[in-house]
């Protein structure tokens, strides 16, 4: 896709658009102008420290511990102050190359702290060259780890990174020494970089994106996102160490009084016990609802929600939440409640001081019902990618929208937006449709095809609770549902009724479970190795 200059943008950004289509554009694509703290996050731990410091902060149930608030604050002091007399600055990186559990929690707390980012890596499922790679790119003179991986990241980062175990005695139960000045939290810039989470890159190249304490606050304290984590609510933390909806589970739960439920091996048995859950859909859909009588709420993001996941917990009475957003926009960037038998999910509208804006190829809003790429400003936007000036370059842009946008709801955000690469319509209710990505357009026969559409019609089937589309070749889709037991001419029906000839799936397969990536999203390289096993080429 071409995209047009921003700086002819500029003179008049809402060109095209008739009174009634600028007036939406206003009104929808600004998201509420609710205040929260300007806290640092571990500002905001403290305060919960300082309210209820007996209470549970973290149930493990990998080693079947508890720690109470109180000692929680202790452990990642400790931290801090070792890596204070690590010689770690103000604005430094420490790589977090751990594993899902208590010590990761107190890791986390401890480097935010000396006033560092963490970056984290899951040093069990981590590629060895991946882990070294990520150490050289974000300059990690330390990484904190556990014993379990520990030998594997000083395999992997030694000698170029000092490799610490967070759980050594001194670490642990050491007394404060007065060598070790953390600096105290008001001296620190309030809007400084938190985290920096690596993604895949569209080239297979980790990007590291440089996520502020700004970008978090915004979407963990204000109402919907904070999913009404409180004291006493308990939210399992199921995901993936380095995907950036992990932060959502424990710095959303943590900063907030309530207690996160670590799970070990088993994922079913830490929702079980949980008030709130935060999941793909892939990793949902392994959880039985009615295995989950204490849940009360559900957020999921970062792949296509299907309808009949929706629906088996909203018709529970659980409160369903819908959201969109790559990591660039922090986590997320829109949200819908679902309403049991309301048809497929929407994703709602923008978060708080955030912004949305569809716009064509020529960065032109795109008129009432129109579908368009979804991009996105405000305090959600994040500060680019690490050590990328021309990747950044590319995909975060000057907003040229942002002073036609209702002035009590303007950012103090830099004036940036992010592509998203979603395609999205407004519905006449003000809501959100996505009608996937640019990158889920593809081509068949000649033929442009969503594959999105493709999947949707699939799972119109009755008992078809998931379908994953993906182009095979330039002649063929392939497509694979659950559960297993399928019948292949219904799927092929359900398509052709729905769809024209050249988007039917020639290559089906069925599964009792889709097969997932460590960060808990459907693996379609799996599915296509499952696909070749299958069918002749």
């Amino acid at each position: 896709m071409t995209l047009t200059p921003i700086r002819e943008l500029t003179t008049d950004p809402l060109t095209g658009l008739d009174a009634e289509g600028a007036r939406r554009f206003r009104e929808w694509g600004a998201g509420p102008d609710e205040t929260v703290p300007r806290l640092r996050l571990e500002e905001r731990f403290a305060e919960q420290v300082s309210a209820s410091p007996t209470a549970v902060a973290v149930e493990d149930q990998g080693t079947g511990s508890s720690t109470t608030y109180a000692a929680l604050d202790a452990h990642a002091d400790r931290i801090a102050q070792y890596l204070v007399r690590c010689g770690v600055l103000p604005g430094d990186h420490v790589g977090i190359f751990a594993r899902r559990g208590t010590a990761m929690v107190a890791a986390i707390l401890g480097v935010l702290r000396t006033g560092a980012a963490w970056v984290p890596q899951d040093a069990r499922t981590t590629p060895s060259h991946l882990l070294e790679t990520v150490a050289r790119d974000a300059g990690l003179a330390v990484v904190l780890t556990v014993p379990e991986v520990a030998a594997r990241v000083r395999a992997a980062v030694a000698p170029r990174s000092r490799v610490v175990d967070v759980t050594a005695p001194e670490l642990r139960t050491a007394e404060p020494t007065a060598d070790a000045d953390v600096p105290p939290a008001a001296t620190l810039d309030p809007d400084g970089t938190a985290a920096v989470i690596y993604t895949s890159g569209t080239t297979g190249v980790p990007n590291g994106v440089v996520i502020t304490h700004a970008n978090l606050r915004n979407i963990l304290w204000s109402h919907p996102a904070n999913l009404g984590v409180g004291p006493g609510v308990r939210v399992a933390h199921l995901l993936h160490v380095a995907f950036d909806m992990a932060v959502w589970e424990v710095l959303g739960t943590l900063t907030q009084g309530g207690t996160l439920v670590v799970r070990g091996a088993d994922i079913p048995a830490a929702a079980a016990s949980a008030h709130v859950l935060i999941a793909t859909p892939g990793v949902l859909a392994t959880i039985d609802p009615a295995s989950c009588p204490h849940v009360q709420r559900v957020a999921v993001a970062g792949e296509r929600c299907p309808t009949l996941l929706a629906q088996r917990w909203a018709s529970r009475g659980v409160d369903f939440r819908n959201a969109c957003g790559p990591t660039e926009v922090s986590i997320v960037n829109t949200m819908s409640t679902y309403r049991a038998g309301s048809g497929v999910p929407l994703v709602g509208r923008p978060l708080p001081w955030t912004t949305v804006y569809l716009l064509d190829e020529g960065l032109r809003p795109v008129a009432l019902g129109e579908i368009g790429e979804m991009w996105v400003g405000g305090d959600a936007v994040t500060a680019g990618y690490l050590h990328r000036p021309e990747l950044t370059a590319e995909r975060y842009l000057p907003d040229p929208f942002r002073d036609a946008m209702p002035l009590s709801r303007r950012s103090t955000a830099p004036p940036r937006m992010f592509r998203t690469r979603d395609l999205a319509r407004w519905n006449p209710d003000g809501e959100l449709e996505i009608h996937g990505r640019t990158d889920d357009q593809v081509k068949v026969r000649g033929f442009r095809v969503e594959l999105d559409a493709v999947a949707g019609a699939l799972e119109s089937v009755d008992g078809v609770r998931q379908a994953v589309v993906w182009r095979h070749d330039d002649r063929r889709l392939a497509a694979a549902v659950r559960p297993a037991g399928a019948s292949h001419d219904e799927l092929r029906a359900a398509v052709a009724r729905r769809l024209p000839y050249y988007a039917v799936p020639e290559l089906l397969t069925s599964v009792d479970q889709m097969p997932l990536t460590a960060r808990g999203k459907v693996d379609r390289r799996a599915l296509r190795t499952m696909i070749d096993h299958e069918v002749p080429a």
